[in-house]
Formats: structure tokens, C-alpha cells, sequence
């Protein structure tokens, strides 16, 4: 496979560094692999803090900024970052008022993430920790006790960012974040299979006229195989496993999500599909987020997350936001 790197031993590092070249807001350590706010610590404002392996692009350092994260820990790719970024990040983001912990439901995540709060408590950085597992195409998987985290983590970083950045305590953003993990569900549909730099070749085989229905963000496998789909076939399929599980009463938010090598213009007739699913089913949006947003390095493919809202997380979604991926209102 042709790829737009060096070496695979520092892929990590060189799109730090291109991050710093590019984002002068934000302050990149590449050497401890921790990207923050260059304005952290805001002075009586709660920390958001979250990290994950590198290969999901812009999640989580394109989510930085105001409105949104205060700091990302990096880890390689598709492998969790270690305690003491996480505890690096929180020591650069606490104003003394807290850090929240934002933890895509990987058993390598959960764990490291854990370590760190206690070693963060242990140095006076009050911790609170919020896990997301939206994905309801699995209920345990290659690297999962229980749901994955996937698309709603985009959901959960930009709400509990803004009543991060509205002055709400600690315990209240983290009630906000999960009161967000748990109104939202995801599906995800490989169209072609993941290739990570080191190994160089794809990660798994789906012969050419085949998908994989409910497939994760590291490729692991989904619930089933089928000949390839229409995109309106797709949209019917993971539209109503996401419905059958979160069965809303309200308007809901929606995320049309690139897998990293799909283009727009697919995506957005996708998307086109996507409300008119909605539609039959009485489901009524509220807002609607296209792009790649939580990707799998090159994997084509997309993923469907919905969000119930009240006027509350309406109101907290629509604040401005100013983050390299993200940004609206300032």
C-alpha cells in the first residue's frame, strides 16, 4: 500500500508536528504526546480531557479548543495511550476546578485511563470519569467488554465541553456527558478493509463485492457480511438497529460519519438516505453533522450516530465551538 508517511515507527510524532505547524492555538507536546488548549488553565473552568490511538482523525486533537476538549493524549495507532500523558494533560488543563475523562469504551482505554485518575487524585487533581459505549451493532468485540465507543464520543466532547466552558462544576459536566452517552447510539458499515502503516497490508479480507455490517473503528468484525448494498439499503439497515435500540421520543441529533476514505459526495447522499429513514419513521432532526470526523485511518465506509435532545443539550451543542475540526458561533 502506498501511504504519505516517512517510516511507521514515527507516523505519530511527524503528524504532531504537522499539527503544531498548522494550529499555533494549541500547544503540542510531541515528545509526551499530549496536544492542549494554549490558553489552559482557564481560571475556575473544568478540564475535558481525552485521548485514544491515533488513526481516528481529527478525533481527539482536531476536538481541542474552546467550546470543546481542553486536552488530547495520542497513543499509537489503534493503541491506547498510556497514564502518564493522561496525567500530563490533566495537570496542564486543572484550574483546581476538576478534569473530566472522556473514555471510548476499549478495555486498553478504560484501564490506562483508571490508572491515571488515581495517580491525577493522588497529586490533588480532582478526577471524574465518564465512559461512552454507543454502538449497538455488538454487545462485546475484540477489544470490548461491552458496547464500543464510536461516534458519539464527538457528541459527548463538544455538549460537556460547552458546560465546561459555561463554568458548570465538575459533577455537572460529567452528568451532562453521560446523560449525552446515554441518548446516543451508532452503527458503522465497512465498505473496504482498514490498512495500518506497520503492517502495511489490510487488516482483514472483505472480497470486493461484499460489506460488513457493524464493523468497529479498528475494523473489528460486525454483526454480519452481505453482498454489497445500495446506499439507500445501508441506510435502512443501520438506521433502524440504531432506532430499534435508542427508540427516541424527540428530535435527535445526527452524525453522518466518514470511515476516512469516503468521499462527501457519497456521504452526503448517504445522508440524503439517512433523513429519509428518519423520516418514515416519525423521527424529527434537530442538526445534522456530515464529514469524517471519527475515522479508521483509510477504511472505507460510515457510521450513523443519533442523539436524543432536549432544549438543554440543543442549547449546548449550538454554543460556539472553535477547534481545528470543529467550529461554529465565534
Amino acid at each position: 500500500m502506498k501511504m504519505l508517511i516517512n517510516v511507521p515507527e514515527t507516523v505519530v510524532a511527524d503528524a504532531l508536528r504537522g499539527i503544531a505547524a498548522a494550529h499555533p492555538e494549541l500547544t503540542v507536546d510531541v515528545e509526551n504526546r499530549v496536544v492542549v488548549r494554549r490558553d489552559a488553565p482557564v481560571a475556575g473552568k473544568v478540564g475535558l480531557v481525552s485521548g485514544g490511538g491515533s488513526g481516528h482523525e481529527p478525533l481527539h486533537a482536531g476536538f481541542v479548543g474552546p467550546g470543546m476538549l481542553s486536552a488530547a493524549c495520542p497513543g499509537e495507532v489503534f493503541t491506547s495511550p498510556v497514564p502518564d500523558q493522561m496525567v500530563r494533560a490533566a495537570a496542564a488543563v486543572d484550574s483546581g476546578a476538576g478534569v473530566v475523562f472522556v473514555v471510548k469504551n476499549y478495555t486498553g482505554d478504560v484501564l490506562n485511563f483508571e490508572m491515571a485518575a488515581e495517580l491525577a487524585e493522588e497529586e490533588g487533581v480532582r478526577i471524574a470519569q465518564v465512559v461512552v459505549d454507543d454502538d449497538v451493532a455488538v454487545s462485546d468485540s475484540t477489544f470490548t467488554a461491552g458496547r464500543r465507543g464510536t461516534g458519539a464520543t464527538l457528541f459527548v466532547e463538544k455538549i460537556a465541553g460547552a458546560a465546561a466552558d459555561e463554568g458548570a462544576p465538575l459533577e455537572q459536566v460529567a452528568a451532562v456527558a453521560r446523560r449525552v452517552n446515554g441518548a446516543s447510539r451508532s452503527f458503522g458499515v465497512a465498505l473496504d478493509a482498514v490498512t495500518t502503516p506497520a503492517k502495511g497490508t489490510p487488516t482483514f479480507d472483505l472480497p470486493s463485492g461484499e460489506l460488513e455490517l457493524g464493523i468497529g473503528i479498528h475494523g473489528e468484525p460486525g454483526r454480519e457480511r452481505r453482498p454489497m448494498m445500495t446506499s439507500g439499503e445501508i441506510a435502512d439497515f443501520a438506521v433502524n438497529a440504531v432506532l430499534e435500540d435508542l427508540r427516541p421520543t424527540g428530535p435527535v441529533l445526527a452524525l453522518v460519519n466518514g470511515m476516512g476514505a469516503t468521499p462527501l459526495l457519497e456521504l452526503y447522499g448517504f445522508n440524503a438516505e439517512v433523513h429519509r429513514v428518519l423520516s418514515e419513521r416519525g423521527v424529527p432532526v434537530a442538526r445534522t453533522l456530515v464529514g469524517n470526523y471519527v475515522t479508521s485511518l483509510d477504511m472505507a465506509g460510515c457510521s450513523v450516530t443519533l442523539c436524543q435532545v432536549d432544549e438543554e443539550l440543543l442549547r449546548l451543542w449550538d454554543a460556539p465551538v472553535e477547534t481545528a475540526a470543529l467550529r461554529w458561533g465565534r
